[in-house]
């Protein structure tokens, strides 16, 4: 048996922009901040299966490294691209404080990867608070 630790924890990240701003609306740009999402998260160890930016938010599906909380990977990720934006923009940009952290089962991977993929269609029909407050039902929280 061998002494090291595995594990194979899937978590679908959600967090947006400071007031749900659409403020990211260049997508070129949306797409040079995907690749430096998934490059930071390389390097950081941790591994990003796919990610999509959208206008006001991002959407991000990691296997969740066995020596980071989910807490913390929120924040290396958040924090690091915090940064990178604003010395890639000529104004201000913030997250919002919080973020959303769902589980996902191997078996249900796959569709989670063509649903963020498919964010432009699908934020064609919802808004990013009415797919958030969706995932909320669907994951049983009760409002505070």
């Amino acid at each position: 048996m061998s002494t090291r630790s595995y594990t194979k924890i899937w978590v679908h990240y959600i967090w947006g922009t400071k007031n749900h701003s659409k403020v990211l609306t260049d997508k070129e740009f949306r797409k040079k901040i995907s690749l430096h999402l998934m490059e930071n998260s390389k390097e950081k160890g941790i591994y990003m299966k796919v990610n999509y930016i959208n206008s006001d938010h991002v959407h991000a599906l990691i296997d969740l490294p066995t020596n980071k909380t989910v807490e913390e990977v929120a924040r290396l990720l958040k924090g690091e691209l915090s940064h990178w934006i604003n010395n890639n923009i000529d104004f201000k940009f913030n997250w919002s404080v919080g973020y959303a952290a769902f589980s996902v089962s191997e078996s249900n991977v796959d569709r989670v990867v063509r649903y963020i993929l498919n964010q432009e269609e699908h934020h064609r029909k919802k808004t990013f608070t009415e797919e958030y407050e969706e995932f909320l039902r669907a994951y049983k929280f009760n409002r505070l």
